[in-house]
């Protein structure tokens, strides 16, 4: 390990341990920060945490915001910038290995001469490291599921610094636990992985965008449900609420004006008759929804100005905060049949608070999202945000939904992970943790107490 391995600056510490993202910022701070370069070096590096019980944090792309790479316990900020490399592509198998801070975006940019890409698709700031620590999702999850159902095999060093691989790199095996889906989704509380094998699939021959504007939220979420139990296969559906779309235009940061309604975004891909066909299903069912005449894009370049306003979304919200402003933003996900039942009912108690806040989400798999913006010096306005937070996930856990579909748990969403699970499954992890981590070092204080 060199002298550039290790830093101490103030700066760096806080970027290690604050985020602007995050809702559940804390004062404690790591006390270093460390690069390491290989599986090797951060197995060298975790034995030394070990002999010291220095608590572990690892961090990959920083954009999560549940509090997952803060530091309660102080401890060594584990940073895999280093660590940023394709390793193997196997195109003829369709799978491909990375390191940590590999970008899903850098990622499919290298292989689109290949025809392959790699379906997940979160915010543009997301390393593949951490999407494998939170299990994430993104828009295209109403088609290609989630991070855990892409990842094929994980390099993890223990907190030993044992390094152990999950399994090899059949698409399948029966062979034994499944180690895989066992770290997808810890947040590095079980180990630190440093090579990731995902499968990847072939780039669609025709793809397409349309998007579609209605009178309220319930209509908008019942059309996409709608689209789904129908069995259309559509690449993805997602809802952004007419306080977003203001949003949108107030920024300006897709070159038009969009209508500031309830709008759904449509994603289609497969052959090019295929997608045509299914345009025409989508569009009844809109139409029996009370929705506005599609607006629909094929050609790349429109498709891409056209989807920009989704993509566009978080930051052009977090774009208006003022000095001292804060956001908070947070995801459910609940049963299909509760989607538009939960839209509705949030989006009242939401816009009732008399601050700003919008909502948006992959609707088309019940997953959907708030951010509020208030005033941080004003303890008044970030407790009605905290309970407007509470009540809606206290209602999607309450239609056997779940606290978080794509964030994490972190610190911010301990106390409902046991209202969800109960005693019995939070039990299990934490024997899994004390077995893998008896001394509690790795990321320690994160998806529930010791």
């Amino acid at each position: 390990m060199g002298e550039d391995s290790v830093s101490v600056e103030d700066e760096v510490l806080l970027a290690h341990g604050y985020s602007e993202w995050s809702s559940h910022n804390i004062e404690t701070l790591p006390v270093a920060v460390v690069y390491p370069r290989s599986t090797e070096e951060c197995s060298e590096m975790v034995k030394i945490c070990l002999k010291y019980k220095i608590p572990i944090i690892p961090y990959s792309g920083g954009s999560s915001v549940e509090g997952n790479f803060s530091a309660p316990y102080g401890g060594v900020s584990f940073d895999f910038v280093q660590m940023g490399a394709i390793l193997e592509l196997h195109s003829a198998d369709m799978d491909v290995v990375v390191q940590p801070s590999v970008s899903w975006m850098d990622l499919n940019e290298k292989l689109k001469a290949h025809g392959l890409f790699f379906p997940i698709d979160p915010g543009p700031t997301a390393m593949i490291g951490g999407m494998v620590g939170t299990n994430c999702s993104g828009t295209n999850a109403v088609r290609y599921g989630t991070m855990k159902d892409w990842v094929v095999n994980l390099t993890v060093v223990l907190a030993d610094g044992q390094v152990i691989k999950t399994r090899r790199r059949p698409r399948k095996t029966s062979a034994g636990y499944n180690l895989t889906g066992l770290f997808v989704g810890s947040e590095g509380t079980l180990g630190i992985v440093t090579e990731i094998t995902l499968k990847l699939a072939p780039i669609p021959e025709e793809t397409g965008v349309g998007v579609v504007t209605f009178p309220s939220m319930r209509k908008a979420a019942e059309t996409a449900i709608e689209v789904i139990r129908k069995g259309i296969p559509v690449g993805a559906i997602e809802i952004l609420d007419d306080v977003q779309m203001g949003v949108i235009n107030r920024v300006g940061s897709t070159l038009r004006v969009w209508e500031e309604s309830p709008t759904l975004f449509f994603k289609f891909a497969g052959t090019k008759n295929s997608v045509q066909d299914n345009i025409a299903e989508v569009a009844k069912v809109v139409k029996s929804h009370g929705g506005s005449d599609f607006e629909f894009a094929q050609g790349e370049e429109q498709q891409k100005q056209l989807w920009s306003a989704r993509k566009q979304a978080l930051w052009s919200m977090l774009s208006l905060r003022e000095s001292g402003g804060e956001s908070w933003a947070t995801d459910v996900a609940v049963p299909l049949s509760r989607v538009a039942e939960l839209v509705e009912v949030c989006k009242k108690e939401m816009d009732a608070l008399g601050l700003f806040g919008s909502m948006l989400g992959h609707i088309g798999d019940g997953n959907f999202h708030e951010t509020i913006l208030y005033d941080g010096t004003k303890p008044e306005e970030r407790a009605k945000v905290e309970k407007c937070v509470r009540d809606m996930v206290h209602l999607a856990i309450g239609m056997e939904g779940t606290c978080t579909g794509e964030h994490g748990i972190g610190l911010g969403k301990k106390s409902f992970l046991k209202e969800e699970l109960g005693p019995g499954p939070l039990n299990v992890m934490r024997a899994i943790k004390k077995s893998l981590d008896p001394f509690w070092l790795m990321n320690p204080g994160k998806i529930f107490d010791r």
